[in-house]
């Protein structure tokens, strides 16, 4: 079903949403005497792995006691980016137009991860919540579960911090945050990280009064310092109220942010400052699966936990927490459970991306964490601006630099190979794509050497940054052989 024939009623929506992906009539089936595999969670990582071990011929079980889609498709990266983009689209956007726009794509969306599809792709759905039994199988309910592997994807929520009076505040989490129904007048948003910057953009646009509080002197402070300080520019021209380097202290009478620069009203507060695992209730100590003080299951290369008969994958782990690493990881379990035991992932050459306006990617080191390590490195950066394809679309006139793109690559010295790059500006999650396929292939800077790229497009940026290294391998030493050599060859 396309967006435009959803009804425009909120109810009907999120209706639709639930029938979905949990059908109110939906009946568990007669589980088979022992499964190939059993998943205990129908995010992103448990959905992957149950549907890609079906596709294979395994007997698979998934257990979900929510909703089917996880944080993803429910209160995470589908409605967030559906609101980024249509409040970027539509600069009068009114609150209650964006809101309903988001929630008919989620809907629209949401049978890529119903109990329907599943069902007819082979896989034996229960909804329920699920425990361990102390012999190793899986209660959901007063239906047991028996299998060969089990696989914990059962994902992260959010966590409350410590600050007083917060929890008397009723605070929003991402969780609840898209079922607001009304703008309001202000919000204090708790948290510079990715999250926090999109919905105080989206905020912001339409037209609440937003603060943003982040502890760290910067926004995005795993970033790069340019990132966070072109972002933080970016938000403030859209009335965004950035407080970074600002601890929030206390909450007063449910509404009164005091932090330690001064003190502010605010109608509504958002937390995104951090996510805990939902692994509480399995009865994993029973089975002898370790977990850190935080409840994540301890997980080797392999990704299985201490009991080596179960894996655990996804935002449970407190690894990266992408929707595209919890793929990675699911591929990877599915190999390594049903398979041979081989499989990695690699979160160092896994990128990551704020889809903010300008949007943010990076992947691997940046210059901080490798000065912190004493690594030495060079450093190639390009502006996106100097590339005749933004030149011809006349896209440069009346904006700064970094509004159309710019790009810092970091080079081991002495030789080619990419610690990490970051890319800030229009389709920076796109561009960088290339540089990560490179990094997880082992190929170096110098590789692209005699690569031809279409011109004109954003790609030869690539090219351009090829250019840039080959020139500092040009030393004097290499400049005068050329020089002597094209000197003999013209006699």
């Amino acid at each position: 079903m396309q967006a435009d024939e959803l009804d425009d009623g909120v109810p009907d929506q999120n209706e639709l949403l639930k029938q979905l992906v949990w059908p109110p009539s939906y009946q568990n089936p007669v589980p088979k005497k022992k499964y190939h595999l059993v998943v205990v969670g129908a995010g992103p990582a448990g959905l992957i792995a149950s549907i890609s071990a079906a596709g294979l011929g395994a007997n698979v079980a998934l257990v979900e006691k929510a909703h089917m889609g996880g944080d993803c498709l429910n209160n995470g990266c589908v409605p967030s980016k559906a609101l980024l983009a249509y409040t970027q689209r539509n600069k009068d956007a009114s609150f209650k137009d964006a809101f309903s726009w988001m929630r008919k794509i989620r809907a629209s969306i949401a049978h890529h991860d119903s109990v329907q599809r599943y069902v007819d792709a082979g896989v034996d759905v229960f909804l329920g919540e699920g425990s361990f039994k102390s012999n190793g199988e899986l209660m959901v309910g007063d239906t047991t579960l028996s299998s060969r592997r089990f696989a914990i994807a059962t994902g992260a929520r959010s966590k409350l911090p410590p600050i007083p009076g917060l929890q008397e505040a009723n605070p929003l989490t991402p969780e609840s945050f898209f079922e607001l129904t009304e703008c309001p007048d202000s919000i204090a948003i708790l948290g510079g990280g990715a999250v926090g910057c999109e919905l105080a953009q989206v905020m912001g646009r339409l037209g609440s009064k937003v603060h943003l509080f982040e502890a760290a002197d910067t926004l995005l402070p795993a970033e790069e310092d340019f990132v966070s300080r072109t972002l933080q520019s970016s938000l403030e021209k859209e009335g965004v109220v950035v407080h970074a380097g600002d601890r929030v202290e206390r909450i007063e009478d449910g509404r009164t942010i005091i932090s330690q620069s001064g003190s502010y009203e605010c109608h509504k507060i958002l937390v995104a400052l951090g996510r805990q695992p939902n692994t509480e209730g399995l009865g994993l100590s029973a089975l002898g699966v370790k977990c850190d003080e935080v409840g994540h299951p301890l997980i080797d290369s392999k990704l299985r936990t201490t009991n080596k008969k179960i894996y655990a994958i996804g935002d449970c782990t407190g690894h990266y927490q992408f929707t595209h690493f919890a793929d990675g990881q699911a591929r990877a379990l599915v190999q390594n459970a049903l398979f041979a035991n081989t499989a990695k992932v690699s979160s160092e050459k896994t990128p990551r991306s704020t889809y903010t306006q300008p949007e943010v990617a990076a992947v691997g080191a940046s210059t901080q964490m490798l000065d912190q390590q004493r690594e030495a490195y060079d450093t190639y950066e390009y502006f996106f601006d100097e590339l005749d394809r933004v030149k011809v679309g006349k896209l440069s006139e009346g904006a700064h630099r970094e509004e159309h793109g710019f790009v810092r690559v970091l080079v081991k010295r002495g030789g080619d190979q990419i610690l990490g790059a970051t890319i800030i500006g229009p389709s920076a999650g796109d561009d960088i794509a290339p540089l990560v396929v490179m990094m997880t292939n082992n190929l170096g800077l110098g590789s692209l050497s005699s690569t031809i790229f279409s011109y004109p497009t954003r790609s030869e940026y690539l090219k351009k940054l090829s250019d840039a290294f080959r020139k500092t391998r040009l030393t004097p030493l290499v400049a005068g052989v050329f020089r002597r050599w094209l000197s003999l060859t013209a006699r």
